[in-house]
This record gives C-alpha cells, structure tokens and sequence, in this order.
C-alpha cells in the first residue's frame, strides 16, 4: 500500500496564522501611513467628496474591482451618491453613466491597469477629478489622478506572492476609512441608514417605531376619574393588557397594568378610580424612537413591559406598541 511521504510544510493553522500575522503588519503599516502625507491626501479626498454635488463612480477591475464594489455599495448606505463602473463595460457606452460634476474613485494595486485607461481618458477630456487608491506611486493611474492615495509598501500574505491578499485588504480598510469619514462628515444618523436598509433585520432595528405603533381608536385610554369598572372594560375592549391615564388635556399621566388590576380588584369596583391604582411615572417612547430602542426599553427592567404607549412632545398619547408587534417585525 502507497504512503504518501511526510509533508515538510508548516500546518494548515500555521499557514492562517501567518497569513493574519503578515495582513496585519500591513494594516499597521496603513494606519503609521495615515499620520503622514497619506493622510493628508486622505482629508483632500474626503473633503472633495462631500463638497462635491456630483456622485462618486467608482472603478476597478479584477480583485481590486471587487473591492471597489464593496466600498461603493457602503458609500451608498452611508449617505454618499455613488455607483460602481465597470471599466471594460465603460469603454463599450457605460461612459454615459459619468454625469458632470462627477467624481471618479479608482482601485488598482499596480496602478497599471490597461482597462481603466479609457475611463482615465474621459475623466481628463470632460475635467472629472479623479481619486486613486493604488500601491504605486509613480504608476500611471497615481499620475492621472488628481489626488492619488498612496498605499504603504507591503508583503502579500500569499507565499507565492502572486495572489492579491494584503494589498486587497488595505485597499477595503482604506475604502472603508473613506466611507466612515464622510458619514461623519455628513452628519449620517443611524435613522439615516434605516432609511436606506428597510429590509431584514437590520431594517426592523432601525425603524421609527411609529411605523409600527397603533394609533387612533386603538389606543386604551381613560381619564383618571374614571371608576375601576370602566377601567376593566377598557383594557379587556383593546387587548394590550393596560390603559393609559389621561387628564383633561389628554396628557399622559399614568399607567394601569394587569398587575395594578388585579391587586386592585378587593376594593369597591365603582368607587375606585384609576388614578387611585395608576403608576404615575410609566415608561414611553416618542414616535421617532428607533424600534430596537423600544424593544430595548421593554426589556431592561427587572419585570419586562409588554406594552408602551408612544406619546408627542406634551406627552400626548399618539400610539402603542406591542412586544409582540417587534416580534412580528424581525427584532428578537
């Protein structure tokens, strides 16, 4: 029987520990980078973006063009107009996607890349700014572009040196700085970002929980002269297990659970008033509160809340929301 012969290479394990220990070398290479004229070039960048009323195209091809399409779809979530063009499509009519007042982001290790030449062409004919990420220097891209970014020399964790691995992750880390900074920049807001990601989780955490709440005749209310009777036939009408107490105004004054009911039902059930058995500091929310903060809300007390009513700047009631409605919502 064939044995096959003792293998003198390292581990598989050994392999992924130096891989990690190389990228970080060049992730930390990056970041002493970014205390010099890299980022002063970065800030140059990032206020051109944001000053700019164009969007921002970005362009790469082969790994670098995946990482360009990652960091144009978090430019996009983050609050920066942006869209993602092939170079080879470009010079076969995706041009026209360049609107003026464009701004043109290039990914390429080498900075020779032969098919962002016609993209390099047309951004110099019709006056784009160009902004490269791109590991050398004096490459053709770094020239062409107005503000070129720099990277740091480093070792590609591929022991071959052949396939793009730390140079692809300083472009993403570097792509990603950018996008970061100008969501500060900007001012972008996690409602923002719900904004732009109403589906799946993500979506449900970050929408105003008015989108949710119930509203209207919905709601169960009563003022605080109101006797336990009625109090009852409130709560057991609406089904959230709780009423609302308001004054004249129809300002929130209280709070009536099931507990507070049932602690209450030795007493004289129409001689007993709401406020006589209302907790008078309820939790609440405002209708632009974020629905995992609800949710959140709910459930940091020792005895969870089930029910929470929404109320305006005058502590108005406007809705009231369910735990079960964030459930049914995707939140857990």
């Amino acid at each position: 029987m064939h044995r096959p012969s003792p293998r003198p290479f390292r581990t598989a394990l050994d392999s992924a520990l130096q891989t990690v220990s190389i990228e970080r070398e060049g992730l930390q290479a990056l970041e002493h980078a970014l205390s010099g004229p890299l980022g002063e070039a970065f800030c140059e960048a990032v206020n051109r973006i944001a000053e700019s009323e164009g969007r921002l195209i970005v362009t790469g091809i082969g790994k670098s063009g995946h990482i360009a399409r990652k960091i144009q779809a978090t430019l996009a979530s983050t609050g920066t107009p942006s869209l993602f063009l092939h170079p080879a499509e470009a010079a076969h009519g995706d041009l026209g996607m360049v609107a003026p007042g464009d701004l043109i982001l290039a990914f390429s290790n080498s900075g020779e890349t032969t098919e962002l030449a016609a993209i390099l062409a047309y951004a110099a004919r019709q006056n784009h700014c160009v902004i490269a990420i791109t590991s050398v220097g004096t490459s053709a891209l770094a020239r062409a572009a107005e503000i070129p970014l720099v990277l740091p020399t480093s070792t590609e964790a591929c022991p071959m040196g052949l396939a793009p691995t730390t140079s692809t992750l300083l472009q993403l880390a570097l792509g990603d700085a950018l996008a970061l900074a100008l969501l500060q920049k900007r001012g972008f807001t996690a409602r923002d970002f719900g904004a732009f990601h109403p589906g799946g989780l993500l979506g449900a955490r970050l929408r105003p929980i008015s989108d949710l709440m119930h509203t209207g005749d919905a709601l169960p209310l009563g003022q605080g002269s109101l006797p336990l009777r009625s109090v009852i036939l409130e709560m057991t009408h609406k089904s959230f297990g709780c009423m609302g107490v308001t004054d004249d105004n129809g300002v929130l004054q209280g709070l009536i659970t099931d507990a507070d009911l049932r602690r209450a039902l030795s007493g004289d059930l129409d001689t007993t008033t709401a406020k006589d058995v209302m907790n008078a500091a309820p939790v609440t929310a405002t209708p632009t509160t974020l629905a995992q903060d609800v949710l959140q809300l709910m459930n940091q007390r020792e005895r969870p809340i089930t029910s929470l009513f929404i109320v305006d700047e005058d502590r108005r009631p406007t809705g009231i929301v369910h735990v079960h409605d964030l459930l049914r919502s995707g939140l857990s």
